[in-house]
């Protein structure tokens, strides 16, 4: 069941929320107690400042402090923080392409996440639109990206900003009836037959944050063609027929034509050693659909060119 937040956006942030289990170790505790052992990474003393603040709340709203006893069942909801010096500016921005009763589209610029996660908070797609100023009349609580784009691609974004629709959006991703184009720079391979078809099945990889391909039925394809040969590297479209995470990347890299500036394949390089000189040359370019309630056809299309 989708929970009730009794607290506001604050500066385009919205609360997060956790259910305390169920777990025996945690009767007769405190919250504080709870909170340390759960989120380790955070210090007592910040989750007491936290809490003591009054901007941690039960489902009902009513605050909680240091002395709250852990209460399983219930629910909380809190404000992540990470300090503005921990967290560093991305220095290039989203546009809005479109925007309806229904719909937001964005093109969004490379590096930036869409939704805070780990090291990012403020400087993701999510809480930048929430703080637009061209956005302030739209239920912002609401706004939710309906499919995903890795922070290291750049491109075409939807978002839903109606709850009474977003399903059938939704829906058009799950039924495969959209089709997305992306543009990449990889290494010029004059050998393969184009449109080169590309099968193979992918699962989570080793690390959490990557995809490796293992044998048994294929469960990712996606069709490349050759754009324009530019010498030692070339331009190519791309069409990700499944959805897979990292599906284009480590399909191109199995291919001997890895995706230029890719940090994660065929080598991970070091968390935040980003250079933003050198962007993923991957690009969600344009993305068609028929629409699931005018039934007419969008196109959508990124104004960004690798």
């Amino acid at each position: 069941m989708k929970q009730h937040c009794p607290l506001p956006i604050q500066n385009g942030i919205k609360p997060s929320y956790l259910v305390l289990p169920h777990n025996p170790q945690y009767a007769g505790q405190t919250l504080l107690f709870f909170l340390c052992q759960h989120f380790p990474f955070v210090s007592q003393q910040a989750w007491q400042a936290r809490l003591n603040s009054g901007m941690v709340v039960n489902q009902h709203g009513t605050p909680l402090n240091e002395h709250s006893p852990f209460q399983a069942g219930a629910t909380i909801f809190y404000y992540r923080e990470i300090s503005r010096d921990e967290e560093t500016p991305i220095p290039f921005h989203e546009h809005i392409l479109h925007l309806d009763e229904h719909l937001l589209v964005v093109d969004k610029p490379h590096f930036l996440p869409v939704t805070p996660s780990g090291r990012f908070l403020r400087e993701t797609l999510l809480t930048r639109l929430r703080l637009h100023p061209k956005l302030q009349h739209l239920n912002l609580a609401a706004l939710t990206p309906i499919h995903r784009l890795d922070k290291d691609t750049a491109g075409v974004m939807l978002f839903s900003h109606n709850p009474q629709s977003r399903a059938l959006y939704q829906q058009m991703f799950e039924r495969k009836t959209i089709h997305k184009t992306y543009h990449a720079l990889a290494p010029t391979r004059l050998d393969w037959d184009y449109p080169l078809e590309i099968q193979s099945r992918l699962v989570r990889g080793d690390d959490f944050f990557l995809t490796k391909e293992e044998n048994g039925e294929p469960n990712a394809h996606t069709i490349v063609h050759l754009l324009e040969n530019r010498g030692a590297n070339s331009l190519y479209q791309l069409h990700a027929i499944t959805g897979k995470k990292h599906q284009l990347r480590v399909h191109m890299m199995k291919m001997g034509m890895p995706i230029l500036n890719d940090m994660l394949y065929p080598q991970v390089l070091p968390v935040g050693s980003e250079d933003y000189r050198k962007p993923l040359q991957l690009l969600a370019k344009q993305i068609t659909f028929s629409d699931p309630i005018s039934h007419q056809t969008r196109v959508f299309i990124s104004q960004q060119n690798l």
